[in-house]
C-alpha cells in the first residue's frame, strides 16, 4: 500500500476496529463542537474581553487541523475505489466541487478571509458555525438523515408544494374577509401571508388575528388544515429516516458476515440472505456464552475478541473468524463444553432452525463446517478419555 492510499483509508473508512483512524474522527468531533461552543460565548462581551487571546488560538489551531485535513483529503481523493476521482487533475478537481469537500474548504476559509482580506468577522461568524455540518462526516446517524432528505425529495416537494398551495388559499379567502375591517394588517395578499403561515404551522404569534365573523371561523378552518400540513412532512421524514436506518443496519451487518472466511467467498445475494438471518451480539470479559449440558438453540460466528473453551485436556483459544455451537444443534444433543469469552467479544448468532435451513441451501458451506466439526469431535473424544482416566484414579484413591 502507498501512503496515499494508507492515508485515504485512514480519514475516508473508519471503523471501531481500526483505532487511529476511529480516534481521529472522535478528536474531529469534538474539535468542531469545540469550535461551534467557541462561536457561541464570543457573541459575550464579558467572556470575549477576558479570553479574547484563547479564542483567537483555538481558532488557529482549529484552521490549521482542518486545512491540514481538507489538503490530505484532496491529495488522497485519487484512491476512491469508485473511480469517480481517479483523474490526478480532473479527479481532485471534481472532489473539490463535491458537497462534503465544499462543507470542509468553508470550515477553515473564512479565517483567511477575515485575516488577509479584512472581511467583517460578524458577517463571517454565519459561515463558521456551518462547521457544524461536517459532523455529517463523522456521524451515521447524521448521514442517514442527509440520506432520508435526498431519497425522500420527490414526495417532500410534493408536501411543499401542497402547503404553498394552502397558504395562497387561505391567505387570499382572509384577505377578502378582513381587509375592509383591518386594512393596515391585511392590506393585500402578501401581507396576509404571514398570518396563513403563522396559522398553518401551529405558530401563531398572536399579531395579526381575524376579527370578523366569517373571518375567525375560516382561521378556526385554516388551524384545522395546519395540523394535517405539519403532519405531512414529519410523516415522509419519519418513514424515510426509519428506512435509512434499515439500510444502514443491514450495511453493518453485511460488513460483520464478510469478515467470517466461510462467507468471503459468497456473492452480494447470499451473504444478504444470510444477514437477514444473524443478529449481532456483544458480550464482556468472563461471560458463559454457552454452559455445558444446556440445549443447544444457536451457533455463534465470531466477529472479534477470544473466547475459551473449557475442556479437561487443555484450554482451546477461539478467534475471529471461526464459529462454535453447532455441535449440539446438528447432533440434537445437550452442549458439551463451556465456553466462556477471554476479551470482549462482538458475535453473530444463528438460530437452531436457522442454520439447519442455511446448510440445506449452502452445500459448500457444509462441508466446511463439517471438516471442523470432526476436528473437534476428535478433540472431544480425547477429553472424554481424560475425564474417564481422572474419574478412575480417584475411585482406585479412594
Amino acid at each position: 500500500m502507498t501512503l496515499r492510499n494508507k492515508i485515504f483509508l485512514f480519514l475516508e473508512i473508519s471503523t471501531p476496529e481500526d483505532r487511529a483512524s476511529y480516534w481521529f474522527d472522535m478528536f474531529m468531533v469534538v474539535l468542531i463542537l469545540s469550535n461551534v461552543a467557541a462561536i457561541i460565548l464570543e457573541t459575550v462581551d464579558v467572556i470575549s474581553e477576558a479570553a479574547g487571546s484563547f479564542f483567537y488560538l483555538f481558532e488557529l489551531f482549529s484552521v490549521i487541523i482542518f486545512t491540514t485535513e481538507y489538503i490530505l483529503r484532496v491529495w488522497a481523493s485519487v484512491e476512491d475505489p469508485s473511480g469517480r476521482y481517479s483523474s490526478p487533475f480532473l479527479g481532485r478537481l471534481r472532489y473539490i466541487l463535491s458537497p462534503m469537500a465544499i462543507i470542509d474548504l468553508i470550515a477553515f476559509l473564512p479565517f483567511y478571509l477575515s485575516t488577509f482580506f479584512g472581511v467583517d468577522l460578524r458577517i463571517l461568524r454565519l459561515f463558521r458555525l456551518l462547521r457544524l455540518v461536517k459532523l455529517t462526516r463523522y456521524s451515521p446517524a447524521l448521514n442517514a438523515v442527509g440520506a432520508t432528505m435526498v431519497a425522500q425529495h420527490r414526495a417532500l416537494t410534493a408536501a411543499f408544494l401542497v402547503m404553498i398551495m394552502a397558504l395562497l388559499f387561505s391567505s387570499s379567502i382572509m384577505f377578502v374577509f378582513e381587509n375592509e375591517v383591518q386594512p393596515e394588517k391585511f392590506s393585500s395578499i402578501p401581507t396576509a401571508m404571514w398570518w396563513g403561515m403563522a396559522t398553518l404551522t401551529t405558530v401563531g404569534y398572536g399579531d395579526v388575528a381575524p376579527v370578523t365573523p366569517m373571518g375567525q371561523l375560516f382561521g378556526i378552518i385554516t388551524m384545522i388544515i395546519g395540523i394535517g400540513m405539519f403532519a405531512l412532512p414529519t410523516g415522509i421524514i419519519a418513514t424515510g429516516f426509519a428506512n435509512e436506518m434499515e439500510k444502514l443496519n443491514f450495511v453493518v451487518n453485511w460488513k460483520l458476515v464478510s469478515k467470517v472466511p466461510f462467507f468471503r467467498d459468497m456473492d452480494v445475494t447470499n451473504i444478504g440472505d444470510i444477514v437477514s438471518l444473524l443478529t449481532p451480539k456483544t458480550v464482556p470479559p468472563n461471560y458463559a456464552v454457552i454452559k455445558l449440558g444446556e440445549k443447544a438453540d444457536g451457533m455463534y460466528f465470531i466477529i472479534s475478541g477470544q473466547l475459551e473453551v473449557e475442556l479437561s485436556t487443555e484450554a482451546v483459544i477461539l478467534e475471529a473468524g471461526q464459529f462454535f455451537g453447532e455441535m449440539g444443534i446438528i447432533n440434537d444433543s445437550p452442549r458439551t463444553a463451556t465456553i466462556v469469552s477471554i476479551t470482549e467479544c462482538k458475535l453473530l448468532e444463528l438460530k437452531a432452525d436457522d442454520l439447519r435451513h442455511m446448510m440445506s441451501s449452502h452445500p459448500e458451506l457444509k462441508v466446511k463446517m463439517d471438516n471442523v466439526i470432526d476436528e473437534r469431535r476428535q478433540a472431544l473424544q480425547n477429553d472424554f478419555i481424560v475425564r474417564d482416566e481422572q474419574d478412575k484414579n480417584d475411585n482406585e484413591d479412594k
